[in-house]
């Protein structure tokens, strides 16, 4: 296991008491039965925090070294496939319920990926996305941007609250929660989640903002 690997897992432990506290309070109520999909799972933070939920939870990411990382300690109702979050290899209204977290701002269509979302969402199912927001200030978005590209290439750009409103609003899906909460982030921790080092990390941490604070917007909707 790679230490980027082993740093992101070790974030995942820390935060999962909180991301299934919310998880369960932004979904209650639920039946215990439901088909959920966690797309661009990563290394499976999402579903791990749906899987005491749901009758079955699938993880779906481009990255073969994430999906391993995932199925290591996962849950008995979870499984993990090779897929792109643009292209889901599902078809039209699998799932009961399909969550994306922090997912947006590394893909290159962030339109599409909502649009799949909800492609595989059944009507009258229901879709949860979570991601971090750009400032309503696009200057000060642009150089967050700037920051975030630096410090991992994989990165594209934060997206403010009303472009994922008007993502949900093209494909129909009604916003039945939104929360919008602000996160401090550890620049060390940061950095280490993409396994900078040396002279390239001393560059990359002079770039950061002085206090790193950032919003983190939930959005639950439901499809028609």
């Amino acid at each position: 296991m790679s230490d980027r690997v082993a740093h992101r897992r070790a974030l995942q432990a820390e935060r999962h008491v909180d991301l299934e506290a919310r998880i369960g309070r932004l979904l209650s109520p639920l039946g215990g039965d439901e088909r959920a999909l966690d797309v661009g799972c990563g290394t499976g933070a999402l579903a791990y925090a749906l899987a005491p939920l749901v009758g079955e939870v699938v993880g779906v990411d481009s990255s073969e070294e994430y999906l391993a990382a995932a199925r290591e300690d996962a849950p008995d109702n979870c499984t993990f496939v090779l897929g792109d979050a643009e292209a889901l290899p599902f078809p039209y209204g699998d799932f009961d319920l399909v969550g994306c977290l922090r997912v947006l701002h590394h893909v290159a269509r962030p339109e599409l990926v909502v649009s799949e979302i909800a492609r595989v969402t059944r009507p009258g199912g229901r879709l949860l996305i979570a991601d971090q927001l750009g400032d309503v200030d696009p200057m000060r978005s642009l150089e967050l941007d700037r920051f975030e590209r630096a410090r991992d290439p994989s990165h594209t750009r934060l997206l403010p609250d009303a472009d994922i409103r008007g993502y949900l609003d093209a494909n129909d899906l009604i916003v039945t929660a939104n929360e919008i909460v602000r996160e401090r982030r550890d620049m060390e921790t940061y950095l280490d989640l993409v396994g900078l080092e040396g002279e390239e990390r001393e560059r990359i941490a002079r770039m950061a903002p002085p206090v790193h604070e950032v919003e983190i917007g939930w959005y639950l909707a439901r499809k028609q």
